[in-house]
């Protein structure tokens, strides 16, 4: 397997899950975990074992209002000490990730300002609706300062200042992938149509395979308790879902399907990024 991602809920909340990412480490290319930072010793304990997996670490914005809306008190403290023994520890690919909202967008370019220091990923998302947040009223009311937050940020990743090449290159197709997102604040199409249930599927608790965690209801393609993956992936529901993924009216833009979607139409991110840093070399704005 390429890339997969271990998630929540809370992933070490489970006893387990030193085992779990023992038996999957082997088997993916990439593994990654989210989680909210809080767990310090036993995540540092993990990456200290397993020094190639990913690890994002979750917040809301830099201490105040990141304790205020994830509802943990000195949560930031635990997701900033977190961040530090695993860079200690030799993991390399690590970073923060937080969930653009109305109420947090105001902490985005600061935060960016201190990964870019500590020389750390960044990765963010906007909120969405689907079964898998329980959530269908997620609502943006203040859109017009969104938008405006997630231009000047995309603007910032166009001129990433980070000395780390690569980190910088990442950047550069992160303001892509922010692009994406500003569509789905805005309602728009996604810029590549979901590949979901074909470059990429959702492994949910009780063992179903479904398409993403995207959608409005679950969209099942089969379950691994009576089923091998190879039945799923090759059956007629599996064929079902995926006219159902092509028809989906959801317009999310999620990192589990936008990435593999970019990757797989790499010119269109790269003309794009070119494009842009060009405009923006010669103090137009950037082109949506």
């Amino acid at each position: 397997m390429a890339r997969l991602n271990i998630t929540g809920g809370e992933p070490f909340l489970r006893k387990d899950i030193k085992e779990i990412v023992k038996i999957l480490d082997k088997k993916s290319q990439r593994l990654e975990i989210s989680t909210n930072g809080f767990f310090v010793d036993k995540i540092e304990e993990i990456a200290k074992q397993f020094p190639s997996i990913t690890i994002r670490v979750s917040v809301e914005g830099l201490p105040t209002l990141n304790d205020k809306l994830r509802g943990i008190p000195q949560g930031f403290d635990h997701a900033l000490r977190t961040i530090l023994r695993i860079k200690k520890a030799g993991l390399k690919d690590i970073g923060f990730a937080m969930t653009i909202s109305g109420e947090n967008c105001k902490d985005l370019l600061d935060l960016y300002a201190l990964v870019a220091n500590m020389d750390v990923e960044l990765a963010n998302a906007v909120v969405h609706n689907s079964f898998y947040f329980h959530k269908m009223d997620n609502e943006i009311l203040n859109r017009d300062e969104v938008e405006e937050t997630m231009l000047r940020f995309m603007e910032a990743l166009l001129t990433s200042p980070r000395k780390n090449l690569k980190r910088r290159f990442k950047d550069w197709f992160r303001a892509y992938l922010n692009l994406g997102l500003l569509r789905h604040v805005r309602g728009e199409d996604r810029p590549i149509p979901c590949g979901a249930g074909t470059e990429t599927f959702f492994l949910d608790p009780w063992g179903r395979i479904l398409a993403c965690n995207g959608s409005i209801e679950p969209m099942v393609m089969g379950d691994l308790n009576t089923q091998s993956f190879e039945e799923i992936w090759n059956g007629e529901d599996a064929r079902k879902v995926r006219r159902m993924v092509k028809n989906c009216k959801q317009k999310c833009w999620m990192t589990g399907t936008a990435v593999p979607a970019m990757r797989r139409k790499p010119w269109q991110p790269i003309k794009w990024v070119l494009e842009n840093k060009l405009r923006l070399y010669r103090g137009k704005e950037i082109c949506l």
